[in-house]
């Protein structure tokens, strides 16, 4: 998975696709995945910074939601995906350490804290990590709280439960591949 930042005047467009965790806006800049939002995310930006609306079948979506479709199936177990990550240095370290979180296992915040050489940054990280502007792909569902409970998650503690059943193999089986277009 390769990131880059962007300077935040980017041309944006958006899809939206189904999910077993309900509708899932993708928005891409400069055709690049910049973010993939939940309904009712905590930090979800305004609706019209998204850009104009665009089928799921224009680029780069196809691919996005092709390995979506796999991950929910339980065929994949990591994203390869261009990705544009946009925040500020510190974010972005969390962010790149969140994909380094084996499928199926977790981190504690301070373990991601000191992953990234700051012990005492297990607040900050937790922070970074719910302005995650990528959800699922870049898996922020993966962090917890140091006694292994289910803490703060933007797209909801249910979700985040299910995101880690499916993961761990307890889930009920997700829907076909076909269902998500």
């Amino acid at each position: 998975m390769t990131t880059s930042t962007g300077n935040g005047t980017a041309a944006k467009q958006h899809t939206v696709v189904d999910s077993p965790y309900g509708p899932l806006t993708l928005v891409a800049s400069d055709g690049v995945l910049c973010g993939l939002y939940m309904v009712g995310q905590r930090h979800r930006p305004a609706e019209e910074s998204f850009g104009a609306r665009v089928s799921a079948e224009e680029e780069p979506f196809p691919e996005v939601v092709r390995q979506l479709a796999a991950y929910f199936a339980g065929e994949l177990t990591r994203f390869d995906l261009p990705l544009r990550m946009e925040g500020t240095p510190f974010q972005r370290s969390v962010w790149d350490q969140l994909v380094q979180i084996p499928y199926g296992q977790t981190w504690s915040y301070g373990e991601l804290a000191a992953r990234l050489g700051k012990p005492n940054a297990s607040r900050a990280v937790g922070l970074a990590n719910g302005k995650n502007p990528i959800g699922i792909i870049v898996p922020c569902h993966r962090v917890i709280g140091a006694s292994g409970g289910m803490t703060g998650y933007g797209g909801g503690l249910d979700r985040k439960v299910r995101l880690l059943e499916h993961e761990s193999g307890k889930a009920a089986a997700a829907p076909a591949a076909e269902a998500l277009f």
